[in-house]
């Protein structure tokens, strides 16, 4: 399974619509297996989902995400965890390890009433 995660500066972006970067994983076995940089330009949200889609991603993980940018993404099938924080590798070991859920890594501030689709985890 692929999965992308929205970085800057070995943190997970704080808003997935501005982001420059994303560190792509394959995963099996609850381990990581390759992964790779891709960066993004001053990219329409249109753009930027397509591109997920091309990469292969399954799992978009990121921080803040504007309602629009994350219905396209999710019209593509790609699975949206938002409103994460925290250093990536950090994150990326909690996801494998099925506790992203921990308080640690929901951003503050978080209110699951501001966002239509909802923390998923």
């Amino acid at each position: 399974m692929r999965v992308a995660v929205t970085i800057w500066k070995g943190r997970i972006s704080p808003v997935a619509d501005l982001s420059q970067e994303l560190l792509v994983v394959d995963v099996g076995s609850k381990s990581i297996l390759s992964r790779h940089h891709e960066h993004f330009e001053n990219d329409s949200p249109f753009h930027r989902a397509k591109k997920l889609d091309d990469l292969g991603v399954k799992t978009l993980i990121c921080g803040a995400i504007s309602n629009f940018y994350g219905a396209l993404v999710e019209g593509y099938g790609i699975r949206l965890i938002s409103f994460v924080h925290g250093q990536a590798d950090e994150v990326l070991d909690a996801f494998l390890r099925n506790v992203l859920v921990d308080p640690k890594f929901v951003m503050s501030g978080y209110l699951p009433s501001c966002n239509k689709r909802g923390r998923t985890m």
